[in-house]
């Protein structure tokens, strides 16, 4: 778990900024934590999860990073705008990682309610953020073993 020397992008949603601060707080803390220069993270906000895919693509494509990590919140509402923005942010973000070849780890948050996004942004849970960061330093490395 060795992150000395790579470089991170993070993709981080503004809605639901309540939770998605403290995703990036830990996902922040835990690449330190690992041996990330402060200098090595770049941090893009966008407005929501539906425009995560587009900017982690574009980040990827760049290719200065040795991972991109994505981040928000999707709560459910009383309509079926949760599954088509969930589904769609997820797929975009699984699709820019194939088609750049720059490993993405995503930590959007689905949830059924505020309190359950709460617990898994740091109060029961763990904190989403700081796992995600956890598994992109290890698919960097992997990948860059494997390139």
């Amino acid at each position: 778990m060795d992150a000395r020397r790579k470089k991170f992008g993070i993709v981080i949603s503004k809605f639901n900024h309540f939770i998605t601060r403290r995703l990036l707080d830990s996902a922040r803390e835990t690449l330190l934590e690992h041996g990330v220069s402060e200098k090595n993270i770049e941090v893009v906000w966008v407005p929501g999860a539906l425009e995560i895919p587009f900017f982690v693509k574009k980040l990827a494509k760049k290719k200065r990073f040795d991972g991109v990590i994505a981040l928000g919140c999707i709560l459910r509402g009383d309509t079926l705008h949760f599954e088509c923005v969930a589904n769609e942010s997820i797929r975009g973000i699984s699709q820019a990682a194939l088609e750049t070849g720059i490993p993405v780890a995503s930590g959007i948050i689905t949830a059924e309610n505020l309190e359950q996004a709460i617990d898994r942004a740091g109060l029961k849970l763990g904190n989403k953020g700081a796992q995600t960061a956890l598994a992109a330093i290890e698919i960097a490395n992997l990948n860059a073993i494997l390139s």
